[in-house]
Order: structure tokens, then C-alpha cells, then sequence
């Protein structure tokens, strides 16, 4: 069994990544008779006019998120309208690849095989894998700028912000089988990396599942960090369990801004220190005894005892994050450390300072960069920033960190 400091798990995927082209989106709100009262967040995606409706009404909102479409014939017929990249995703994947680029390598627990994944996993990297055969599922993987406008019908509509989206219908991945030999590579592990459970839509597997992990975490050092990216959950609620089963053995509950504002049920203002106290107490509160990490657009912050130990993991993040967003998927070290000389942005200063003088020792709130990319990549950031915070905490004395 190869065993690893950094184990990431739960589960990869095969990305369809289609290029942006509000043509051939405005030709398909054409050809499906789109209107404007029809376009909400929410919708079920049962057809491909269902996927053009969301979208567009995600395009809308400028936001980002995650959905269940009901096959995977829906994103072939979508992506093959457009130029597209085949790459490979799932926060451990991409944290695999960013980490790759520092020359940092890691152990992958997976779920599902095929000749892309082989293909294209990070040089020097390994991986264990439940499936007992190949299949290939795809992500659907659209992103969309900043003003990107589709005007069709009675449609005219503008995004307000950069975003990404992610469609998918991935049985391996919904099913989540986790491995016999987890335990075994965890032996060695200084950092466990748990995603994916969001893609689960049944609560008895999602059980099944989380006891099958409990198992496998008693093979862990009591040094070790358990750090749990949340994601946008397929079906409502189950976020919750997971956290009610995996609150006493997590050391870093992490989530992006809309996963924070999904579990508040409530927009919050990020650059508001009185919404965003808010946020960070009512979130407290509810998740006890993990450090939480939120990552957003503007900062990056660690709530919980001791939080400063986190800021140089949280730095990491923050720089990673930013490398792949003005370079995309091909960076280098030298591109990661000239991210690290970035400004900071001057709103995420102003946070930083309010939530610092209201919540004391208890929060460590750290800017983001300050940062102009003609051609930015929003794909996948939340995952980057995850491998760079590992990166960065893997290159930390163990006692940094808290842990006993």
C-alpha cells in the first residue's frame, strides 16, 4: 500500500470544461422558447432546455453553483455544442494539481476510473480507487465573465460577476464507495482531505457511507488534520448530517461564500462587517467544535481557538487561488510566487481590520489579492485554494497547528 503525508479524498471527476459563447446560448433560448419569468436558481434539470434556462438564469444572478441533471446524455448534447477541454476535478483532483505545481505530491482516494483520469492525474501522485471497472460520467463545467450579456426572446440579461457553474450526473461519485485500503494509507497521514459527500442524494447511503469513514479515520495519528471541504449539496439537508456525524473528528470545517449563505438561508454582504459577524456567530454556533474556514472573493478567514495558526494556511490558499485564477490550469512556482507579491485588495484590508478589532483572537481574517486578469479563470478556484491551504499547512510544525 503506498502511503503518503497528504491523503485528499473523497472522489475525482471527468470535466467537460466548454468554452464560452453566448451565441450559440442565445441560438439555444431561441430554439427552446426561453422567457424571463421562467428563469430561476432552482429549477430541475430534466431536458437540455431546463440546463439553458438555469444557466442563463445563473448568468442572471452572477453566481456560481453545483446541480443534478437527470442524465448524463443532457451534458454530452449541451457540451458538444461548444469547443471544450476534457481535464479532470473534484476538489481532491484539483488540489492534487495545484499542490503538483510546488512539487508537492499526494495520495487520491477515488471513486471512479477511466483512461482520462489515468491520463491526467498530476506526475508523482497516487491513488486508491473503490471502482472495480471504468466508467466515464462528465461534469458539465461552464463559465461565464463578468458582463457577459445573452440577449434573446425577452431575455437581456448581464452578469454582474465572474462565476462558474458545475452540471452533473455522476453515479460513482453518488454512490461514493469508499475503499478497503483507505485505512492503510491513512497510517502515515498528516493531512486528510474529506469532499464529495455533497453529490449523495439518499440519506441511508450517505449514512452507510459516513460509518464506512468513521472506520477508516481510527487509522489515523491523533496529529493529523482533518480538514472537510464542504460543496454544494445535490440534495438539501444532508449537509447537516454530515456535519452532525463528522463535527468530533473535523479539525477545519472549510466552505466558499455560497455554501456559507446556503446554510444561513440568507444572502450576506461580504464586504458588511455587521452581516458578516453575524454570519460567522450564527455559523459558530452550529458547527462547535471545528475551526471554521470561510474562502470568498475579497478574504479568506479562520474562526475558533487559536486562529492565527491557520493564517499562513490560509495565505497559502489565498495565493493559490489567485495563481489559477489570472493563469488557468498551467502554472508554475515562479507564477505562484509572484502571486504571493500581489497587493492586497483594499476592501478585504477593511474586513480584515473590522472583524479582527470585533471578534479578537478568535478569528484570523486574511485579504485577498488585488488582482486585474484580462482572461480570468473562475473554474475551480474553491478547490485550488484548498490544495495551496495544504500545501502551506503540510510545511508546518505539527503543534502549529494545535493538534496534540
Amino acid at each position: 500500500m503506498t502511503r503518503s503525508r497528504l491523503v485528499l479524498g473523497l472522489a475525482g471527476t471527468v470535466d467537460y470544461e466548454v468554452d464560452w459563447d453566448a451565441r450559440v446560448l442565445e441560438d439555444l433560448v431561441r430554439r427552446h422558447c426561453i422567457r424571463r419569468d421562467e428563469l430561476t436558481l432552482d429549477r430541475a434539470i430534466g431536458s437540455e432546455r431546463d440546463l439553458v434556462a438555469t444557466i442563463v438564469a445563473f448568468v442572471a444572478a452572477g453566481a456560481g453553483g453545483e446541480r443534478f441533471v437527470a442524465s448524463s446524455a443532457i451534458v454530452e448534447e449541451f457540451a458538444a455544442r461548444f469547443t471544450k477541454r476534457i481535464t479532470l476535478g473534484g476538489t481532491p483532483v484539483r488540489a492534487a494539481l495545484a499542490m503538483r505545481a510546488l512539487g508537492v505530491t499526494s495520495h487520491l482516494h477515488l471513486v471512479s476510473i477511466d483512461d482520462h483520469v489515468r491520463r491526467l492525474l498530476p506526475e508523482g501522485c497516487t491513488y486508491t480507487c473503490s471502482a472495480t471497472e471504468d466508467t466515464t460520467d462528465p461534469h458539465l463545467i461552464v463559465q461565464f465573465p463578468a458582463g457577459a450579456t445573452i440577449r434573446a426572446g425577452d431575455l437581456d440579461v448581464t452578469a454582474p460577476h465572474p462565476n462558474r457553474l458545475i452540471f452533473a450526473n455522476d453515479p460513482p461519485a453518488r454512490e461514493l464507495v469508499i475503499s478497503r485500503d483507505l485505512g492503510d494509507a491513512l497510517v502515515d497521514a498528516e493531512v486528510f482531505l474529506i469532499s464529495g459527500f455533497n453529490v449523495i442524494q439518499e440519506m441511508g447511503v450517505l449514512d452507510r457511507r459516513l460509518e464506512d469513514l468513521k472506520h477508516h479515520l481510527r487509522s489515523l495519528a491523533p496529529s493529523a488534520v482533518v480538514f472537510y471541504e464542504d460543496a454544494g449539496f445535490h440534495a438539501p439537508g444532508l449537509n447537516r448530517r454530515v456535519h452532525e456525524v463528522l463535527c468530533h473528528v473535523v479539525d477545519v470545517h472549510s466552505m466558499n461564500e455560497d455554501e456559507m449563505q446556503a446554510y444561513l438561508g440568507r444572502s450576506v454582504d461580504l464586504l458588511d462587517p455587521d452581516q458578516v459577524e453575524g454570519a460567522l456567530v450564527e455559523l459558530s454556533a452550529w458547527l462547535g467544535e471545528p475551526t471554521l474556514v470561510v474562502h470568498t472573493k475579497y478574504w479568506a478567514l479562520a474562526l475558533g481557538p487559536a486562529a492565527a495558526v491557520w493564517g499562513p494556511a490560509l495565505q497559502g490558499g489565498i495565493t493559490m487561488a489567485t495563481t489559477r485564477y489570472v493563469h488557468g490550469d498551467h502554472f508554475t512556482e515562479s507564477d505562484y510566487r509572484a502571486a504571493a507579491r500581489l497587493p492586497r485588495h483594499p476592501a478585504g484590508v477593511e474586513m480584515a481590520a473590522a472583524l479582527s478589532a470585533r471578534l479578537g483572537d478568535r478569528v484570523c481574517c486574511v485579504p485577498a489579492s488585488r488582482v486585474a486578469a484580462p482572461h480570468p479563470t473562475t473554474i475551480g478556484l474553491g478547490d485550488t485554494f484548498v490544495g495551496g491551504f495544504i500545501a502551506a499547512l503540510s510545511s508546518l510544525n505539527r503543534a502549529d497547528t494545535g493538534k496534540p
